[in-house]
């Protein structure tokens, strides 16, 4: 995917967890219940902040600790 189309999809994703936030169509309703309600925008807010995290940076971890071996490299030989 090229970096344009993970900024868009990234921007949509954003999008769309700021419109379930302030629709008033619920998994979990806030009249009903409270504040337990927010329960499930907090859940779409932080699964759409995960979403984006991997879309704009290709899902990769973090840099590996030093002398630890990088992900398809081969181990050395036994001595």
């Amino acid at each position: 995917m090229s970096q344009g189309r993970r900024i868009a999809a990234a921007v949509l994703v954003a999008v769309a967890a700021l419109l379930y936030g302030v629709s008033p169509v619920d998994v979990i309703p806030e009249l009903l219940t409270g504040p337990l309600g927010f329960a499930d925008d907090i859940a779409v807010f932080v699964g759409a902040g995960l979403g984006i995290w991997k879309l704009l940076t290709g899902g990769r971890p973090g840099p590996a600790a030093p002398g630890a071996p990088q992900p398809g490299s081969t181990p050395p030989p036994a001595a």
